[in-house]
């Protein structure tokens, strides 16, 4: 009889450490996916005909929406990006609690103008990135995104829904 109680307890425990597809780590669970509707274009000046690149976007214009920003967005398409829109004009500043990617912040104020970049930016971190000059617009972007395509603050931007 103490056997069968042995074997039991074998069992159930090596049924615990299996590998099972529909378990999920509380990151992965927790983990949102986003919609990217709008298109972000970077460009030279306001008028260039061409822009250096686009990035489609997931728009953040509710103060909630705002709020969660790329929290818990574990994977994104390298293409792909979020657009924060306020509701006026000042300067602003970002952190990146809860956000596992290391991104690229580009502040841009009314006139589309980028006033500040930060790059390459650490997750997870308490740290505070400001605009520093007034801003209406951040595009959150993959870190490392604006140097691999020459996006320098004094450039603009482009959004379209």
């Amino acid at each position: 009889m103490k056997y069968f109680f042995f074997l039991i307890g074998i069992v159930l425990f090596l049924n615990g450490c299996g590998t099972d597809n529909e378990q999920q780590t509380p990151a992965a669970s927790a983990a949102r996916v986003l919609e990217f509707p709008a298109t972000v274009h970077f460009k030279t000046t306001p008028d260039s005909e061409e822009p250096l690149t686009s990035v489609r976007v997931a728009v953040a214009e509710s103060n909630m929406a705002r709020q969660q920003g790329l929290m818990n967005v574990y994977e994104m398409p390298e293409d792909a990006g979020m657009i924060f829109i306020f509701e006026r004009q000042e300067p602003l500043s970002f952190w990146m609690a809860n956000t596992p990617l290391s991104l690229d912040m580009v502040f841009a104020n009314e006139d589309f103008e980028i006033v500040r970049i930060h790059q390459n930016t650490t997750p997870f971190s308490q740290q505070q990135y400001p605009s520093v000059a007034p801003a209406l617009y951040v595009v959150e972007v993959h870190g490392g995104f604006t140097a691999a395509h020459d996006i320098q603050e004094g450039h603009f931007i482009e959004f379209v829904r």
